[in-house]
């Protein structure tokens, strides 16, 4: 095929082998990435690091982040997150088996929880306000303990590798264009995978853990529709100007507790087999 124009030069055009060369090292990333299922939804998924690997990476950045945060380590404050975490963890039972579990009490007005990889959960004072109840701080920590359990960040670093792959193998493509054909192009498809892929897949996960986090907090015998109240409190606690959902890593609000309300049959079913045992 002819690239030339009629004065002769070349016409920019995509190479071939650069996009083919990352395609099959994208079918290898896959291939060789482990298989994980989920004990909850039962969907299979990919991932990018062991669980080995997880849990030494998120006990050093728990190790870290402890060595910079003030931790409380007792008060009506530590043993209310305590036993609600005992609660949980008794309640995840072997969806979380190999997990270490760990909490600590954090001081700062951050309205914020997180659950690192092998079970190290840190929750933030500023948040309690906002969860009001036992059963709402439930709703908090379980969506953050579902994340771990579900190694949602291990399936980000897998497609955050993969995506690089496909990028990089597209840049190799335009090696014969000018300079800004190339910083055009390559800007228009940063912003695709950024919207199509990147910030659908993290929404994706968000979901998935208020699915799951409310499962457990069901069956550790708290009523599901406090994870409804507590979406409907987030949603008026004041957290300034958040951006449209399609541009967000989050699921709007009003999105979450739709959710949540649409599932809720399914919550009552695990909390009624709680209560009756």
């Amino acid at each position: 095929m002819d690239f030339r124009n009629e004065d002769g030069r070349v016409r920019p055009h995509f190479k071939i082998l650069p996009i083919v060369l990352a395609g099959l090292f994208l079918l290898f990333q896959y291939l060789s990435s482990e298989k994980f299922t989920n004990p909850i939804t039962g969907q299979s998924h990919r991932v990018g690091m062991s669980t080995q690997q997880e849990a030494a990476l998120g006990l050093q950045s728990y190790q870290q982040i402890l060595s910079q945060e003030h931790a409380i380590r007792s008060g009506p404050e530590v043993d209310k997150v305590t036993g609600v975490a005992q609660r949980l963890a008794a309640a995840v039972g072997e969806d979380g088996a190999g997990f270490e579990w760990a909490v600590s009490v954090l001081d700062s007005p951050q309205m914020n929880a997180f659950c690192l990889p092998g079970g190290k959960i840190c929750v933030y004072t500023g948040i309690l306000p906002v969860a009001k109840t036992e059963a709402g701080l439930a709703a908090v920590m379980g969506h953050e303990m579902a994340h771990a359990i579900a190694r949602h960040g291990s399936q980000r670093i897998l497609q955050q590798q993969m995506t690089s792959t496909a990028m990089l193998g597209l840049q190799g493509s335009m090696s014969n264009m000018s300079y800004d054909q190339q910083r055009t192009i390559m800007g228009l498809l940063g912003a695709g995978a950024q919207y199509g892929v990147t910030l659908p897949f993290s929404r994706k996960h968000e979901s998935e853990a208020d699915y799951m986090g409310t499962t457990y907090m069901a069956r550790a015998g708290y009523d599901p529709h406090e994870a409804v109240e507590l979406w409907k409190r987030m949603s008026g606690s004041g957290q300034g100007q958040k951006p449209p959902e399609y541009a967000s890593t989050h699921p709007a609000d009003s999105t979450r507790i739709r959710q949540l309300e649409e599932w809720m049959p399914q919550f009552m079913a695990e909390y009624d087999k709680a209560r009756q045992r």
